[in-house]
């Protein structure tokens, strides 16, 4: 089973744990609104270490923050998709739809 699928059942069982004594559960209980600032939070850290090794792309250190960074990144968006019942493999079956399409070509299917 792959990392993602693993991880999403795990948040799905931290919907019965107690907001007190587990972190998911108290994102859970203060919604979607909490989450989505975590989102944003953890992304405006990765920016910031992705930057970073642009201007230092041998320092490992900060390879490791970014990373780090990055995957915090995507357990709070695994948080958020799992607070809404979206399992992982709907979001890579979406990926894989558009795999070989350009990015152009895909931006400019969606219309206004």
């Amino acid at each position: 089973m792959h990392i993602l699928n693993k991880l999403y059942d795990v948040l799905q069982e931290r919907k019965k744990s107690d907001p007190e004594s587990s972190y998911v559960a108290s994102l859970y209980d203060k919604g979607a609104a909490k989450i989505s600032e975590k989102i944003r939070e953890e992304a405006e850290e990765t920016i910031v270490e992705g930057l970073r090794l642009e201007k230092s792309p041998e320092d490992a250190a900060i390879r490791s923050a970014l990373v780090y960074e990055s995957a915090d990144v995507l357990f709070h968006l695994l948080v958020l998709l799992s607070h809404h019942n979206i399992a992982p493999d709907e979001v890579l079956g979406e990926l894989d739809q558009r795999f070989g399409t350009s990015g152009h070509e895909e931006k400019a299917s969606r219309g206004a």
